[in-house]
């Protein structure tokens, strides 16, 4: 991997999301020598992929370059690898470009995609866990909308014309949020020819709300916003099958759709090498103590998604969100800038600072402690916050240009199809 031999401590960070970002930054000074891998040169903000899907920003605004944060530093490295396996007996990591030694190990993998088993919605659906992936399902959106233009097929158009998307989470909820106001706002006017009354979202749910993990009060607040902008809410309704563009539900819910989202669940990504007993089975996430190192490991370490720390206030582990993972990340640097010091390193305790989700235009809910709110303000916090951790200036002033472009003009700027997406089957086409 070409990385110099040193006498200092070896510490090396694998993956460069909000964990593996929030330790580098804190660990770039320190006399070590830091080590940055992952598969991708940059890091993804990815509360925000879903505008890029639906085409409100562009890729460069929610991304990073992961050297720019790496190159402060006098003794730091950054490599562009997939990680194949480690080797904890020897300390060594294996890469598809070679093998590494580590001192201490940071494993900050996040999470992908989970389809709990199901195959046929695997092979056929879209997903939207990075860059490449939101790319994909904007391209084919806008794809879908250039056949729907010209086809003299009715049945076909309605098909072409039909989003649904499973799990009303955040995600799911700010994505059918985001193409409910293309379809209001941007799209009769690029297709002046085009009917889009017949235009539908279908968001679908296995709970009794949108929005299971926020409050009643944001739920029945993003339902009425979502409802607002002519989505049609399943809730109770679990998607067995998509085949053939038809999506099979355990209810007498069918739709038939060119475009199907999965975004229902995620499922941890560990790296393998380390002992299966240090993984709980149905997260795949691995166990770690208050030190968030992993169970059976003094010198291996996990943070973010992938780490599952039980504590009486989150006995199934941190929510998986960027802030656990942030906290986690900055709260490790202290820790191992005591260990090096030979101090006692100190318990995590992680700081709830809220959730809140946007569902469009001036439409958005928080949670904060006992506070409750919707509407415009909380529409207005949504944005402030996102901005604020956006890594680097450019992006921030970026972005907020886009929004208030947007806001002004109802407008997104970017309807382009860039990467054509024609291959929808993931069975031979992965990202």
């Amino acid at each position: 991997m070409n990385i110099p031999f040193t006498n200092l401590p070896r510490l090396v960070i694998i993956g460069g999301g909000f964990a593996g970002v929030a330790l580098a930054r804190k660990m770039i000074k320190e006399d070590v020598q830091l080590v940055v891998i992952d598969r991708h040169n940059y890091h993804t903000f990815q509360p925000l992929l879903y505008q890029v899907s639906t085409a409100s920003l562009e890729p460069d605004s929610i991304a990073y370059p992961l050297r720019k944060i790496v190159k402060r530093g006098k003794n730091t490295y950054f490599r562009m690898t997939e990680v194949e396996s480690i080797e904890p007996e020897t300390k060594r990591i294996h890469t598809s470009i070679g093998s590494i030694s580590y001192d201490y190990l940071v494993i900050a993998t996040g999470a992908r995609t989970n389809f709990f088993g199901n195959t046929n919605i695997e092979n056929n659906a879209m997903r939207m866990k990075n860059l490449p992936q939101a790319l994909n399902l904007r391209s084919l959106m806008l794809e879908n909308l250039e056949q729907a233009v010209i086809t003299t097929d009715p049945e076909k158009r309605k098909e072409l014309l039909s989003f649904v998307l499973a799990g009303a989470g955040p995600t799911g909820v700010e994505l059918a949020g985001g193409i409910a106001e293309l379809k209001l706002n941007v799209l009769p006017k690029d297709y002046p020819d085009m009917d889009f009354s017949a235009m539908e979202i279908h968001l679908i749910e296995g709970a009794s709300r949108v929005l299971p993990p926020m409050s009643e009060h944001a739920s029945n607040k993003a339902s009425k916003f979502l409802s607002k902008l002519g989505v049609h809410i399943h809730l109770n309704t679990q998607v067995t099958n998509y085949e053939n563009n038809l999506v099979s539900t355990n209810t007498d819910v069918t739709l038939k759709t060119a475009t199907f989202i999965w975004s229902a669940g995620v499922t941890g990504a560990p790296v393998q090498g380390i002992n299966a007993s240090s993984i709980i089975p149905r997260a795949n996430r691995y166990k770690v103590n208050e030190f968030n190192q992993i169970e059976g490991y003094d010198d291996v370490y996990a943070l973010g998604d992938i780490a599952l720390m039980e504590t009486k206030d989150y006995p199934k582990g941190h929510p998986m969100v960027a802030q656990p993972a942030i906290q986690q990340g900055s709260h490790l640097a202290k820790n191992l800038k005591r260990h090096f010091k030979n101090k006692p390193m100190t318990p995590f305790k992680y700081f709830d600072k809220g959730s809140m989700a946007t569902i469009g235009r001036n439409k958005a809910v928080v949670d904060l402690g006992k506070f409750r709110f919707g509407g415009f303000f909380a529409w207005f916090v949504w944005m402030f916050i996102h901005l604020w951790f956006l890594v680097g200036f450019r992006n921030r002033f970026v972005t907020f240009f886009n929004w208030t472009y947007n806001y002004i003009n109802y407008d997104k700027a970017a309807r382009l199809i860039v990467r054509p997406f024609k291959n929808k089957d993931y069975s031979r086409k992965r990202v």
